[in-house]
């Protein structure tokens, strides 16, 4: 295949329009053109010359690709940009492309946050069939059992349903707190602060300290750093995708 030809649906993710399973779907129900011809699935498209479209709309090639670990600090919401006028992630990053977060991090917790442009990269870690393990270390008010902890790790019901088993473990208790180790395979919104709430428990403070392998380490609150070859291929992997 020339150099600058590339299959559609591969095309299709790295800019962002949707995973490569959904924009193979996209295709066959021939909702993407490629120089005003419906394609079809197996088609390959000259990145520079030919123009493709997704239900009317034109898509462009990302020209640079970026993969970022943003240690977001508290006070920020993980959008990109906030109609109530909060602090955005975004606002953290001085890079002149448009990236977007890879999951979330409520207000009012800090910590490992992937920032990227790379679509197929970012529907790869967050399709909830892939469940990426992420890690967090919880503050906690008062005391958490040996039993409450074991609760929290088989599961507790939230919205009707319960939550996949979970890895937790006391670090350590402290006069008024305890500390918890948590590592969750599923992403629900605000997950960790409302089963605590359902075992009766108040975080005090969280912080995500690793997302798979990839560690936060010692990069301070609100910088960031580019992510390896190395990271983002153990990323994918653990993801059950590859990187082409």
């Amino acid at each position: 295949m020339p150099a600058d030809k590339i299959r559609l649906q591969k095309f299709l993710a790295d800019a962002g329009v949707a995973s490569r399973r959904k924009s193979e779907e996209l295709i066959t129900q021939g909702l993407v053109r490629v120089n005003n011809r419906v394609a079809k699935l197996g088609d390959s498209v000259d990145v520079k010359n030919d123009t493709v479209t997704v239900k009317g709309k034109r898509v462009f090639q990302a020209k640079n690709l970026y993969y970022i670990l943003l240690n977001k600090p508290r006070g920020y919401v993980t959008t990109t940009d906030d109609e109530l006028g909060r602090k955005c992630v975004t606002d953290l990053v001085d890079i002149k492309a448009r990236l977007y977060p890879v999951g979330r991090l409520d207000r009012a917790s800090e910590g490992a946050l992937i920032l990227t442009n790379d679509g197929a990269f970012a529907n790869a870690l967050m399709h909830p069939s892939h469940h990426v393990p992420k890690t967090y270390r919880v503050s906690v008010k008062g005391d958490v059992t040996d039993a409450e902890a074991k609760k929290l790790a088989e599961g507790v019901e939230l919205d009707g349903r319960m939550t996949a088993p979970a890895d937790v473990h006391i670090i350590e208790r402290l006069e008024g707190k305890v500390i918890l180790g948590i590592v969750l395979y599923e992403g629900r919104n605000r997950q960790i602060r409302r089963m605590l709430e359902a075992v009766g428990k108040e975080v005090i403070r969280l912080k995500r300290t690793a997302i798979g392998k990839l560690e936060l380490g010692t990069l301070p609150p609100g910088k960031y750093r580019d992510l390896t070859e190395k990271e983002i291929k153990s990323l994918l992997a653990l993801a059950g995708a590859d990187k082409e």
